[in-house]
């Protein structure tokens, strides 16, 4: 009788304790998302570091872009410090801000997918990801020639001589063509190595971006302004896509070398 009345008791008592180990544990799991690794923190201090200095040069383009864009299409003013002021305000908004993490972290920029392994299949990926962009701009009537390599100072250049229109054309392809694209492929591998997610279709550092390369350009909200949005999604969506399972970011400066700054 005694037994009886003890198993009951002793059950009970089981219960209670495995119920306390499976508290205790996720009480631990909880602490163990709560507390970063080294390599969580490293990657927060890059991404606080891009964000800093592209937000800062951003803020100072807010207060003086009207001046300065005036100053980069005034053909009076010889070409050199026209391209260097506008060469020097994109390449602080996309690119100083990874060029300054390389620096500090000693890495180079080929840790970051440039290489020839998977370089054409990177390439030829963005390609067919940019198409329904590249379809959007012709049918809109937005086209007006393709101009790859082409910024606002671009005719003065030519107009300058040869070798100024080399010199000229090759710091265009660097800053509007390596670093913008560059400056995307990086910073998306910094967030999903901070952020990794586990879906086959969606990866948190290619949102990050898309959502980053969309909000910096202008929106319009009318049918035409959504089908633009809705390419570009498309477009920088994919693309960091394709960088992310080719390990190769060759295709995200090919899309800003002859398509994104080219239609």
């Amino acid at each position: 009788m005694q037994l009886v009345h003890i198993l009951p008791w002793v059950r009970s008592k089981s219960v209670m304790v495995v119920l306390s180990k499976k508290k205790e544990h996720c009480q631990m799991e909880n602490l163990k998302k709560r507390v970063l690794t080294k390599q969580q923190k490293i990657l927060n201090v890059n991404l606080w570091m891009i964000a800093l200095v592209t937000m800062t040069i951003y803020c100072i383009y807010g207060m003086i872009g009207n001046s300065l864009m005036s100053y980069c299409r005034d053909g009076s003013i010889c070409v050199w410090p026209r391209l260097f002021a506008a060469a020097g305000m994109e390449y602080g908004i996309a690119g100083l801000g990874i060029t300054l993490v390389c620096i500090f972290r000693k890495t180079s920029f080929t840790d970051f997918g440039l290489k020839k392994k998977n370089s054409a299949l990177a390439v030829s990926g963005t390609v067919l990801c940019f198409l329904p962009h590249i379809a959007y701009i012709v049918l809109s009537g937005q086209f007006e020639g393709y101009e790859p390599l082409s910024i606002m100072v671009t005719p003065d250049l030519h107009k300058a001589g040869i070798l100024t229109a080399i010199a000229g054309t090759f710091i265009v392809a660097v800053v509007w063509g390596f670093f913008e694209g560059f400056n995307y492929a990086v910073i998306a591998q910094f967030v999903s190595e901070r952020y990794p997610s586990n879906g086959k279709l969606f990866d948190w550092g290619a949102l990050v971006c898309t959502l980053m390369g969309i909000l910096f350009h202008p929106i319009h909200f009318d049918f035409p302004g959504m089908v633009d949005l809705a390419t570009t999604f498309v477009a920088l969506y994919g693309m960091l896509m394709i960088r992310k399972y080719t390990k190769n970011s060759w295709g995200c400066v090919f899309a800003f070398l002859f398509i994104w700054n080219a239609i």
